[in-house]
């Protein structure tokens, strides 16, 4: 008798997973996920993969469609750049994003990305969040999904960093959520509405971020399983406020040290915070649970701030993914319970890939140093001021863009092509620079290959600086902390695509990352985004 309830539960288990391994995906999907991991290279999956768990990385990998050479096509590959490309398919010549920060000329001021004053921020008593897409310049795909049915579809963007919150939700998103850099509540704009939703306070209300910073972070696993890493102390690193730069790090004392919460954002528990409100934001707001298909972006941060004081070859880096897969299991498994993984299509990429260290590469004899920026300015004032009798044509240099004078150059008659030709000879002189391109050039002529056309893809009239520098590989502006360039280390990031009718496999294609806004569009059967430039991806199964 026992033998067969035995062999009546095995049938059982047995039907019951069939079944559940081939559930029948809806006609379009309910769900469309976008994962960024910021700052995460292309080989890090290879890196990490024998610490991966069987259901985050690694499903995404050997279940879904793999893109092992996707890259973005601009020069200047900062961080906001990659958000804005992903969501319309386009270039920042077209969106208009061209970097985190730009000079207005119209001002003469530095202008942030998101900045908007005419709205205000919601959930705080700061007056320093005011941000909304209006800078985007154009649609993206969750825009015209929206369109399509008259705002039916639901888009929400979930990061601990506000501008990847703001951009992806675009200009027709529901609501954009960031982290207060004071008490880490997740606050948002006046973009999107007068008050926080009741269920976003009720969240904030649990103090999530203390319990997570009363304890120590510790390896995840034994120190003897982070082989590929530099050691856990060395000299390569900035580390946390007060010299900490090894585990095991007492998250209480480096609250204090750094003054706030702002700590639970360089460690890989921001990145569980950030997960388990998107949880909450699924649940709460019922995503993919109606016939209108919604739209989720997740951002996970804490990478790209533990890159910065730790470097890509660290033990914390490492830690860092070993416990983001954990996460990624626990929130697929989520999305798998509540939705269905047949009916939702999960994106995982990055904004752009990351870099080794100037100090490192020199340390280990490669290529590569700080590029004197500053020091380039005054050489270069004074080489104009020789040339031309005149110390007023820079009006403003960040180490990537210079911004001329215009109106000075018009008024004294001078010839601004000309001007900008004897800048860019002059730069390339100069330790580090590779080459260097005036707006006349890019505005006149059509490049097709190489750094020269993506500067010109980084390039936008209204926006962008008269002269574009192009770096040597391994070298960064000594004043840019949060440099990016236009070489593989940058440009190549992971693509992989999951879920719903998505072929499994891996493919070597080249492929932009433009590409995107016009495959997910047509997933939707939708119009694609007014700017995109992308293809289609071929990567339905029927």
């Amino acid at each position: 008798m026992n033998r067969i309830i035995i062999l009546i539960s095995i049938s059982i288990l047995f039907f019951s997973e069939s079944v559940s391994q081939n559930k029948t995906p809806s006609e379009k999907p309910k769900l469309i996920v976008s994962i960024f991991v910021e700052g995460m290279r292309y080989d890090y999956l290879y890196k990490y993969w024998d610490k991966f768990t069987d259901g985050g990385f690694k499903r995404l990998v050997q279940n879904g469609m793999y893109f092992k050479n996707a890259e973005y096509d601009y020069l200047f590959t900062k961080s906001s750049c990659g958000y804005a490309t992903f969501v319309t398919g386009s270039n920042p010549s077209q969106h208009g994003i061209v970097s985190d920060y730009w000079y207005n000329r119209l001002n003469n001021k530095i202008e942030y990305c998101i900045s908007d004053n005419s709205v205000k921020a919601i959930g705080t008593n700061q007056n320093s969040d005011n941000f909304s897409p209006a800078s985007m310049l154009c649609s993206s795909f969750s825009d015209e999904l929206r369109l399509s049915n008259f705002k039916q579809s639901k888009v929400i963007s979930i990061s601990m960093k506000d501008y990847a919150a703001v951009l992806p939700a675009s200009h027709l998103g529901n609501a954009a959520y960031w982290l207060n850099s004071k008490n880490a509540e997740w606050i948002s704009s006046s973009y999107y509405f007068s008050e926080l939703p009741s269920w976003v306070s009720r969240f904030n209300g649990k103090k999530f971020p203390d319990i997570y910073l009363n304890k120590e972070w510790l390896t995840y696993l034994t120190s003897d399983k982070y082989d590929k890493c530099l050691g856990d102390d060395n000299s390569f690193e900035i580390g946390f406020v007060g010299g900490y730069n090894t585990f095991p790090y007492n998250l209480q004392l480096l609250k204090q040290e750094a003054g706030g919460y702002n700590i639970l954002t360089y460690t890989p528990f921001g990145n569980t915070y950030t997960k388990d409100f998107a949880v909450s934001a699924i649940v709460n707001e019922n995503l993919g649970k109606d016939a209108y298909c919604d739209y989720l972006n997740i951002s996970f941060t804490a990478s790209s701030n533990i890159t910065k004081l730790f470097s890509i070859r660290s033990v914390e880096i490492a830690d860092t993914y070993i416990r983001l897969d954990a996460d990624l299991q626990h929130f697929i498994n989520f999305i798998d319970d509540f939705v269905g993984i047949e009916n939702t299509v999960i994106v995982l990429t990055s904004d752009r890939g990351s870099a080794d260290s100037p100090k490192l590469l020199k340390n280990i004899n490669m290529p590569g140093g700080y590029f004197k920026d500053k020091n380039a300015e005054t050489l270069l004032n004074s080489y104009l001021r020789a040339v031309y009798k005149d110390d007023k044509l820079i009006e403003y240099f960040d180490g990537s863009y210079i911004y001329l004078n215009r109106n000075h150059i018009t008024d004294a008659k001078l010839n601004l092509a000309e001007i900008q030709q004897k800048i860019a000879e002059f730069m390339v002189s100069y330790t580090g620079v590779a080459n260097s391109v005036g707006s006349v050039d890019l505005e006149s002529r059509n490049y097709t290959v190489g750094n020269l056309m993506k500067a010109q893809n980084s390039y936008h009239k209204k926006r962008s600086g008269d002269i574009s520098l192009i770096l040597e590989p391994g070298f960064t502006p000594g004043s840019d902390s949060e440099y990016g360039s236009g070489y593989r280390n940058y440009t190549q990031v992971p693509l992989i695509f999951f879920g719903w009718k998505i072929k499994s496999g891996e493919s070597y294609e080249k492929v932009s990352m433009t590409d995107v806004a016009p495959t997910l569009s047509r997933f939707l059967q939708i119009a694609y985004p007014n700017a995109s430039t992308g293809k289609v991806l071929d990567i339905l199964k029927y």
